[in-house]
């Protein structure tokens, strides 16, 4: 089985549109680690498609926060604004998908899917040295996670740790080659707003019967979201950092 990896799509529905037309014909169920909706400006149009098309997905801090179910209050004030708009435009049938998303890790065919740290849905998993504690949570080999918007992620060989890179500029892909006896936590990367330093949008197809992971970029006219952006009234910061992935 091949998988589709998705997370932080953040109402994005270019970076989306690129990511499917980019990775057509190389999965056969699409997953996602959370926070489909939050700063971009087609909320609606994202959950629509999950709703239609996602197989698993886990929720997301975002998801929590722009359906009512968490204070913004402890968001930066981009992301405050991004909420309190894309909250009073959700339909109310979008929100209550969004409601009824799980909390992860969630376990899909022998793999699982987190939003933040697999010991906490909220917690930011950015380094070696705050991936190490989370090896007792990892109750399998593989599990993807979302939440930093930095793809890449961690290997464990018995007590040692290293990073797993993303794909260098240029480069549309990286393979990674998953061992059975090591242990992966795996992020995709951010769809809809990279912070990488690389502004394409980023996913992952996991190949189950080959064990592994390819990691993918592509380009996408942000310039269009931007536009959607300032037409809404968003804040223009949340269209004009998408052109520098940050």
């Amino acid at each position: 089985m091949r998988y589709l990896i998705l997370s932080d799509i953040h109402g994005n529905w270019e970076a989306l549109q690129a990511v499917l037309q980019a990775s057509e014909g190389t999965y056969d169920q699409i997953v996602c680690c959370g926070d489909l909706v939050g700063y971009g400006p087609d909320p609606n149009r994202v959950v629509e498609w999950a709703r239609e098309s996602v197989a698993s997905t886990v929720r997301g801090n975002h998801d929590r926060a722009c359906c009512g179910m968490a204070s913004v209050h402890e968001f930066t004030p981009l992301a405050q604004a991004g909420s309190i708009w894309t909250m009073s435009h959700l339909t109310e049938p979008n929100a209550e998908w969004l409601r009824g998303l799980p909390k992860g890790p969630l376990t899909v065919d022998g793999f699982q899917l987190a939003h933040g740290s697999p010991s906490d849905e909220d917690e930011y998993v950015f380094s070696v040295a705050e991936a190490y504690p989370q090896r007792p949570f990892l109750t399998s080999r593989l599990t993807f996670f979302g939440h930093t918007h930095l793809q890449g992620g961690f290997l464990w060989s018995g007590d040692r740790i290293r990073a797993l890179g993303a794909p260098l500029p240029g480069y549309g892909s990286t393979v990674l080659a998953l061992c059975d006896d090591s242990k992966y936590l795996i992020n995709p990367g951010s769809v809809g707003q990279p912070r990488d330093s690389d502004p394409r949008a980023a996913w992952a197809v996991y190949e189950s019967d080959a064990r592994i992971v390819r990691l993918c970029r592509v380009s996408y006219d942000y310039t269009v979201v931007l536009e959607k952006i300032l037409a809404a009234g968003l804040p223009s910061a949340l269209g004009y950092r998408l052109a520098v992935g940050r």
